[in-house]
């Protein structure tokens, strides 16, 4: 579901949401749409489980798009009722309209920071040469999309600041796609990497380490599992199916795998941690790249957390 950033106001302010609903809840009547049920049946350890809505979980059928359509209508017609919502969202816009400034960071030359003029949906990054010089834009997320819903989710500088990596987020989604800049043009390059999730960028020499999740199947990028986080390096000016396999760990496909670098270049950091396994844990690993090394050894992890780099 895609939000403005005035809707989502409204998402985080819970006690206000409440003091609206029980407010008009007794006005209105909610005449809730029919929900079928189908003879759907799983045995698990031998006992049967009745699931009626399994169908349901295919968000891509007619009758599930159907099904959202009407409950959303419900809402919508629940909510535009409600006599003094409109005196709320102007008052909490004039509340949140004021200049927003991020702290800022030195790269080489220059200052860089976010700024929100008050009500724009997203932040935009600026630059700046020096303290008293007049900022430019780097990248504006308000132009991503028409509906200011794609977001900027991440910006690393390469260790000269030269280039930079930057990640693009639509319509409030996981998934991650990767450009890199030119930071003396500020023109984007032709790389472009995709699938990449709860990952961050890690420069080394021209290029930079970034972890990922196998293709999924088209039309359940929202869907499907996220198993398998394996690390790769991209070298710029390469097609992602060149990127180098760096660590991968198929006896524990739940696992999230991520690798820094140090300033000076000289150790990739490997950092693993469960999830969704039931156990708790982590581990950290390292390679000397002065040494050319192509196997993780290990700096710590916890005694129940089997793994091998």
């Amino acid at each position: 579901m895609r939000t403005t950033r005035i809707a989502r106001l409204f998402l985080v302010t819970p006690a206000l949401a409440v003091v609206l609903l029980c407010a008009t809840a007794s006005a209105q009547r909610l005449d809730y749409p029919k929900t079928k049920a189908i003879d759907h049946v799983d045995t698990y350890h031998g006992v049967k489980v009745a699931d009626p809505y399994r169908w349901l979980e295919d968000e891509n059928a007619t009758d599930t798009r159907q099904w959202i359509k009407e409950q959303n209508k419900v809402t919508s017609g629940y909510l535009e009722k409600i006599p003094f919502r409109e005196q709320v969202r102007q008052r909490l816009e004039k509340l949140f309209d004021y200049p927003k400034y991020s702290a800022p960071f030195k790269r080489g030359e220059y200052f860089y920071f976010s700024k929100n003029e008050g009500l724009q949906n997203q932040s935009v990054l600026y630059r700046q040469k020096g303290l008293d010089a007049k900022p430019e834009i780097v990248l504006d997320p308000n132009t991503f999309s028409a509906d200011g819903t794609t977001r900027l989710s991440g910006f690393s500088l390469s260790k000269d600041g030269k280039l930079a990596a930057y990640g693009i987020s639509r319509g409030g989604s996981d998934w991650r796609e990767v450009y890199v800049m030119d930071m003396t043009t500020l023109g984007t390059l032709a790389d472009t990497l995709l699938w990449i999730k709860a990952s961050g960028t890690a420069w080394r020499g021209n290029g930079f380490y970034y972890s990922r999740y196998p293709a999924p199947e088209k039309g359940k990028e929202l869907t499907t599992k996220n198993i398998f986080h394996t690390v790769y390096y991209h070298r710029i000016g390469t097609p992602q199916s060149q990127d180098e396999l760096i660590y991968e760990d198929n006896a524990n496909p739940e696992r999230f795998h991520n690798v820094s670098t140090t300033d000076d270049e000289r150790f990739a950091i490997l950092s693993i941690s469960e999830r969704g396994t039931g156990k708790k844990g982590n581990a950290l690993f390292f390679l000397d790249l002065s040494k050319d090394e192509k196997t993780f050894r290990p700096i710590v992890w916890r005694s129940e957390m089997t793994t091998t780099a």
